[in-house]
């Protein structure tokens, strides 16, 4: 891994997370290789007793056996099982004992389409629309082809540089055969980046308090911005 990518990672998520807008992710595996580029991401803190406190974050109550990984080395994957229904991944940051990571919420699919597109068919009966192959975190790990087989999986650096897309595909070839995941940078980063409220986040950690959600404006991958709803007991 280069000095840079792990200074990178090293730092706070609301730091790292706009960083990476227009980066490729590659994942390659057994079943196919598939490599997005990054329009959508959302930074989470630490534990309530660290430097950067984050109630929205799955570390804001310290370390459990689900979120281990987030409070690992920087540089590697966090992946976890959602709502019972889907997957989910984060880059992990800061220093190991540390809390923190982004948030992958969407991506262009600029390698692997068909392999995406059979992916997605897996749970869908109808042909997904090519923006929506990887619009919402579930979709993003489904695409992919991420499981919790790659939680704490370590991030090869692919550098950065002027076009990650070509990168990406250089990398695919060099790598052919073997399983991993990895990271090309764009080399100048986004200069139009919107940010809002993390989407779906309840309580706190949802409000303006936390803008640490991440966009490239224009991008009809981006997923739709929603507030979590608050689910009301039904009385009697």
């Amino acid at each position: 891994m280069s000095p840079a990518l792990h200074e990178l990672l090293s730092r706070p998520a609301p730091d790292v997370a706009p960083r990476l807008l227009g980066a490729v992710f590659v994942c390659a595996r057994d079943t196919g290789t598939v490599a997005l580029r990054l329009t959508e991401v959302e930074a989470y803190g630490g534990q309530q007793d660290a430097d950067l406190p984050d109630p929205g974050a799955h570390t804001f109550r310290g370390r459990t056996a689900r979120n281990a990984s987030m409070f690992g080395p920087p540089a590697h994957l966090y992946v976890y099982f959602t709502y019972g229904l889907h997957h989910a991944v984060n880059f992990v940051c800061r220093p190991e004992g540390t809390g923190g990571g982004v948030l992958i919420r969407s991506g262009e699919v600029v390698l692997g389409e068909e392999t995406a597109t059979r992916r997605r068919l897996a749970t869908r009966s109808s042909h997904p629309p090519f923006a929506t192959l990887a619009r919402g975190p579930g979709n993003v790990a489904q695409a992919l082809g991420l499981t919790l087989d790659d939680d704490a999986a370590p991030l090869v650096d692919l550098g950065a540089t002027p076009d990650p897309v070509a990168r990406a595909r250089e990398a695919v070839a060099e790598r052919e055969g073997t399983v991993w995941s990895g990271l090309a940078l764009a080399e100048h980063p986004a200069e139009d980046v919107r940010s809002t409220a993390r989407t779906g986040v309840s309580g706190e950690g949802g409000t303006d308090a936390f803008p640490w959600r991440f966009a490239l404006p224009g991008e009809p991958t981006v997923s739709p911005y929603r507030r979590a709803t608050v689910k009301r007991r039904r009385t009697r």
